[in-house]
């Protein structure tokens, strides 16, 4: 049988696939974002937060994204009743962690030269939206942040999920610079670039990520443990 990328979670094996495939997209997500932060010209959003919780409480990057994460799948399960997946959990984990290590061996350095910090910006956002697809492929649910702006749309029709993505972004980046996160003409260009250039890598990719059928945990367990 020839090898494939693509398995159904119908099997243990198939979802202990999935899980190293999501993990793999997930690490090079977290290689992206250090790359965007790196830049030096401003951190998107999120990241600006992280830093900011980073720089005042002197933890990790890494463990400030955790925090934020679990946060969110608090919300996400508790108030607005989403379905939590195991690609969730290794989303909460990896990325951050995933900085943490690249900052540990500062491979690329920080930038402070704007021409370059706008290509690397863009390099970096680009390969998130390449990670975003092997992660999502996986089908094993979205990140915290996306199921988040989806569970607000779903109970509340009337506004549009761009402008809850909007609302969010801006209040997360707000808080993020006055606990000290970075905020420069980066988080312009993340903001307006991510979504395109992920949509270009799903295009390259000729993938369509309204088709995935996602699996939440219990019926991950389920199958794990063959109670069908």
């Amino acid at each position: 049988m020839a090898f494939s990328l693509f398995r159904s979670n119908n099997t243990a094996k198939g979802i202990l696939f999935n899980c190293i495939r999501a993990a793999v997209g997930l690490m090079c997500f977290g290689v992206g974002t250090y790359m965007t932060i790196q830049a030096g010209i401003g951190a998107g959003p999120w990241d600006t937060l992280n830093l900011g919780l980073s720089n005042t409480f002197g933890i990790l990057y890494g463990t400030a994204s955790i925090i934020v994460s679990c946060v969110i799948i608090l919300i996400d399960a508790l108030i607005l009743r989403e379905p939590i997946g195991l690609g969730m959990i290794l989303d909460a984990i990896i990325v951050g962690k995933t900085v943490d290590l690249c900052n540990y061996l500062a491979f690329i350095p920080k930038q402070d030269n704007i021409w370059i910090g706008i290509p690397m910006m863009l390099v970096g956002l680009f390969i998130m939206g390449m990670s975003q697809y092997f992660y999502m492929a996986a089908a094993l649910s979205c990140g915290p942040r996306d199921t988040l702006f989806v569970g607000l749309n779903k109970r509340y029709r009337k506004i549009p999920i761009g402008i809850y993505s909007l609302i969010i972004l801006c209040i997360v980046t707000f808080i993020g610079w006055r606990l000290g996160g970075p905020v420069g003409i980066g988080t312009i260009i993340f903001a307006l670039s991510s979504g395109p250039l992920m949509q270009l890598a799903f295009k390259i990719m000729h993938f369509d990520a309204a088709t995935i059928q996602h699996q939440n945990l219990i019926q991950s367990l389920k199958v794990i443990f063959k109670k069908q």
